[in-house]
C-alpha cells in the first residue's frame, strides 16, 4: 500500500514528464544515491569495492553508451571493446604526452577522440543495417585490436606491449585507495546516466527511436537519417570511450590490447540484452547480472564444500551462465528492466487485479 499515487497531483506538463513523477520513486532514488555515496565507502570491504562495485559502475557506463546505439537507435554494434580500447589508449597517451592536463579533461578528450572514431566507423550505417552493420562493426573491433597490438607508438614503444596508467590525481587530490577510486567512478557514472537519460527523453532521443522503429517513415516525417545515426554513434562512442579510460585507469592499472578483445564486446551486448534494450535502468541491471553471476557461481561450490578443480569450475561457470542468459531471454525478452517495470505497476494497483 505504500507505493500508491493517491494525493499526488500534477498541475503542469513539466511535472508530468519528470524522470521520477511518483514521490516514492524520488525518495527511493535519493536514498539509493545517498547510500552509494556515503554508506558504501564507509562500510564496504576492499574486495567488494575492487572486485565488484568498481567494475560494475564502469561497465554500466559502457552499457549506457552501447544501449544508446543499439537499444535507442537500432544500430547493431559488435565493436564496443575496440571503442573502449580507443578511450583507454587515448587517455594514456594524453596523460603521458601532455602531463599538465587535468585527468578529468583527459577522460573527456579521450571520449571525444573515441566519438570521432565511432563516427568514422558509423558511416557504413548510412547504407547498410542489421546483420551487415554488425559485421562492419565487428571488422572495426578486429582492426582496432590489430592497431593497438602492432603500432608501438600507442604503447609508448614498450617491448611487452603492456602499459601502466599514471598516478590518479585530480585537482591535487590523489585517488589511490579503493574507496576513493569508487567515489570517482560513481560520480562520473551518475553524471553519465543523468545526461543519457535526458538525451533520450529529448528531441535527439526521439529521432533515434524513430530511426530504430522505421527509418523510412522517420525520413518521411522530416528526420535526417544521417544526422540521427551518426549522432548516435558519436554519443555512444563518447560514453564508451570514457568507460574504457576508467576501466584502464581505475580498475586495471596496467593492461594490454587483449583486455579489450571481442569477448568484452560480447559481454557488453549481453548486458543490454539481459538488462533491457532501450532502458537506462536496464544498463545497470544487466551490468549487475554479468558482474555478479560469475562471481556467485564461482563461490557457491566452495561455500557448499564441494571440491572441484579450477578448470571444472570455469567450465561450469560458462555453462550455467549461458543457460541463465537463455532462460532470461525466454522468460522476459525485454530484459530485467521490463520485469522491474511490471513489478512496480503491480504495486501501484495492488490489491486490485486491473
Amino acid at each position: 500500500m505504500i507505493y500508491r499515487e493517491a494525493g499526488q497531483f500534477k498541475t503542469s506538463y513539466r511535472a508530468d514528464q519528470a524522470v521520477f513523477p511518483i514521490l516514492q520513486d524520488r525518495v527511493g532514488m535519493a536514498l539509493i544515491v545517498l547510500a552509494a555515496f556515503v554508506a558504501v565507502p564507509l562500510f564496504a570491504t576492499e574486495y567488494l569495492l575492487v572486485a565488484i562495485l568498481i567494475p560494475f559502475l564502469i561497465l554500466s557506463m559502457a552499457a549506457i553508451g552501447l544501449n544508446i546505439l543499439v537499444g535507442y537507435c537500432g544500430q547493431i554494434s559488435l565493436g564496443t571493446g575496440g571503442f573502449m580500447a580507443v578511450g583507454a589508449y587515448a587517455a594514456y597517451n594524453l596523460a603521458l604526452r601532455v602531463p599538465e592536463l587535468n585527468l578529468l579533461v583527459v577522460f573527456v578528450l579521450a571520449g571525444g577522440i573515441t566519438a570521432l572514431v565511432g563516427v568514422l566507423f558509423g558511416i557504413p550505417s548510412l547504407r547498410i543495417k542489421g546483420f551487415y552493420l554488425a559485421v562492419a562493426t565487428l571488422a572495426a573491433q578486429f582492426f582496432l585490436d590489430w592497431l593497438f597490438s602492432r603500432v608501438a607508438w600507442f604503447t609508448n614503444y614498450t617491448p611487452s606491449g603492456s602499459v601502466t596508467a599514471p598516478a590518479m590525481k585530480i585537482f591535487g587530490f590523489s585517488f589511490v585507495s579503493p574507496a576513493e577510486r569508487y567515489l570517482l567512478a560513481l560520480f562520473l557514472v551518475t553524471l553519465a546516466a543523468v545526461v543519457a537519460k535526458n538525451l533520450v527523453r529529448g528531441r535527439i532521443g526521439r529521432s533515434w527511436m524513430a530511426i530504430r522503429d522505421m527509418d523510412i517513415a522517420a525520413e518521411i516525417i522530416g528526420i535526417r537519417p544521417m544526422h540521427a545515426k551518426l549522432s548516435a554513434f558519436a554519443v555512444s562512442s563518447f560514453f564508451i570511450g570514457i568507460s574504457g579510460a576508467l576501466w584502464a585507469f581505475l580498475h586495471l592499472g596496467s593492461w594490454e590490447p587483449l583486455a579489450f578483445d571481442i569477448n568484452r564486446s560480447f559481454n557488453l551486448l549481453f548486458m543490454i540484452i539481459i538488462g533491457g534494450l532501450g532502458s537506462i535502468l536496464g544498463c545497470f541491471l544487466g551490468a549487475a547480472f554479468i558482474t555478479m553471476v560469475p562471481i556467485a557461481l564461482n563461490q557457491i561450490p566452495a561455500a557448499l564444500g564441494v571440491p572441484i578443480s579450477t578448470a571444472t569450475a570455469a567450465h561450469l561457470e560458462f555453462m550455467i551462465f549461458g543457460a541463465l542468459i537463455v532462460f532470461f531471454l525466454i522468460v522476459e525478452p525485454h530484459g530485467l528492466a521490463r520485469l522491474w517495470s511490471v513489478g512496480k505497476q503491480k504495486l501501484r494497483l495492488w490489491p486490485f487485479p486491473h
